[in-house]
C-alpha cells in the first residue's frame, strides 16, 4: 500500500495544454512556502482524482523551489488515473502528492549526454535540460521521437534550443520510423537516457548492449511492467521467514509483499532503477526489467515487474 503519511497538500496554481491529449499541472505550497528539492530526472507521486496513486516525471528547472511542473498524457486505456487528472483536476484544487524521488538521476561528471525520448517521456528529460541552463556542463543531444507536430508536448521550446535537438515524427508509419543505430553502434563515453514506450526502450536497449551499462540509463512509466495476456497466479515464497504469498494476475510481486508488510526497497516500481535487486533462489522468473544482464537470470529478480514462468519463486527475503 501507498505510504501517504508524508503527502503534501498541494495546490493547483496552473493548467495548461501542452500538445494534442498532453496537459500540465503546476503545482504550489498553499502558504506559497519553498517545496522538499529534487534533482534533474525525479519524479513525484500523486493522488489523482480518481483516488489512484501515480508516478509522474517532474519536468521544470529543479533550481525552481517554489513549484513542482508535471504533464500527463490521457490514457482512455488506461485504468483511469490520467484521465482523471485531465477531466477532474483544475486550478485551485488540492493534490496531494509525496516528496520527490529519482530513480532517473543525471550521472556526475559526464563526459557528454545523449537523450533519447519518446512522447510523454520528454518530461524528465526536460527537466535534465532546463537544469543545464546557458552553461551545459557537458554537451549534449537530444532525439525526441513522437506521432506528429501537434502531439509533440513543449515542441517549440525544444525547437528553439538549435541543432543539438532532433524532433522526429513517424505519423504513424512504421516505415517512418526514427534510425537510432547510426548513434548506437559505436560505443561512446557519453551517458545515454531513455525515456518512453517500451518498445522504444527494448530497441534502445538491444542495440546498445554492447555498451557498458553503465553508460544506459532507462526510465519508465508502467509501474508493475503492465499485465500480459498470458499472465497467470503464482506462489513467491520467503525462505528467512517462511512466509508464502500468492501473486494474483495484475499484482506485482513488490506489490504483494508491500501489502504483508514486507518492506523491500524500492523507487520506480517499473523495472527500470535495479533498487529492489532480491536474490532469487528457486524457479524460473519471467524477466520483464530493464537492468539485470542475461547471466543475471538465473539468481536475481526485479519483484517490481517481473513474474514467474513456474507455479513457484522462492526469495531471499
Amino acid at each position: 500500500m501507498e505510504d501517504t503519511a508524508a503527502a503534501l497538500p498541494l495546490r493547483v496554481e496552473r493548467v495548461h495544454d501542452e500538445a494534442l491529449g498532453i496537459r500540465s499541472f503546476e503545482l504550489v505550497a498553499p502558504d506559497g512556502a519553498e517545496l522538499p528539492p529534487f534533482t534533474p530526472g525525479a519524479h513525484v507521486r500523486v493522488q489523482t482524482p480518481s483516488g489512484a496513486w501515480r508516478k509522474y516525471s517532474l519536468c521544470n528547472d529543479p533550481a525552481e523551489r517554489h513549484r513542482y511542473a508535471i504533464a500527463v498524457k490521457r490514457e482512455d486505456a488506461g485504468q483511469g488515473g490520467s484521465a482523471s487528472m485531465h477531466a477532474g483536476l483544475y486550478a485551485g484544487r488540492t493534490l496531494p502528492t509525496l516528496p520527490p524521488d529519482n530513480a532517473f538521476p543525471l550521472a556526475d561528471n559526464a563526459r557528454a549526454h545523449l537523450f533519447i525520448a519518446g512522447g510523454i517521456g520528454i518530461t524528465p528529460i526536460l527537466s535534465m535540460i532546463r537544469s543545464f541552463g546557458e552553461l551545459p556542463p557537458a554537451p549534449w543531444k537530444l532525439v525526441y521521437l513522437t506521432r506528429a507536430p501537434e502531439m509533440t508536448a513543449f515542441r517549440d521550446e525544444l525547437a528553439a534550443l538549435g541543432s543539438r535537438v532532433r524532433i522526429h515524427h513517424d505519423h504513424g508509419d512504421p516505415a517512418l520510423a526514427f534510425d537510432l543505430w547510426p548513434m548506437l553502434e559505436k560505443p561512446d563515453t557519453a551517458h545515454v537516457y531513455c525515456c518512453g514506450p517500451r518498445a522504444l526502450m527494448d530497441s534502445v536497449r538491444d542495440m546498445t548492449g554492447h555498451w557498458s551499462p553503465r553508460l544506459v540509463h532507462f526510465e519508465s512509466f508502467v509501474e508493475g511492467g503492465g499485465a500480459q495476456a498470458d499472465d497467470k497466479p503464482f506462489q513467491v515464497h520467503l525462505a528467512r521467514t517462511g512466509l508464502e504469498f500468492e501473486v494474483p494476475v495484475g499484482r506485482s510481486i513488490l506489490a504483494v509483499l508491500h501489502d504483508h508488510g514486507v518492506r523491500v526497497p524500492s523507487s520506480c516500481e517499473s523495472g527500470t532503477c535495479g533498487t529492489c535487486r532480491t536474490t532469487l533462489l528457486e524457479g524460473d522468473a519471467d524477466h520483464r526489467d530493464m537492468v539485470l544482464l542475461p547471466d543475471e537470470h538465473g539468481h536475481q529478480i526485479m519483484p517490481c515487474v517481473s513474474r514467474s514462468r513456474s507455479p513457484r519463486l522462492v526469495l531471499d527475503l
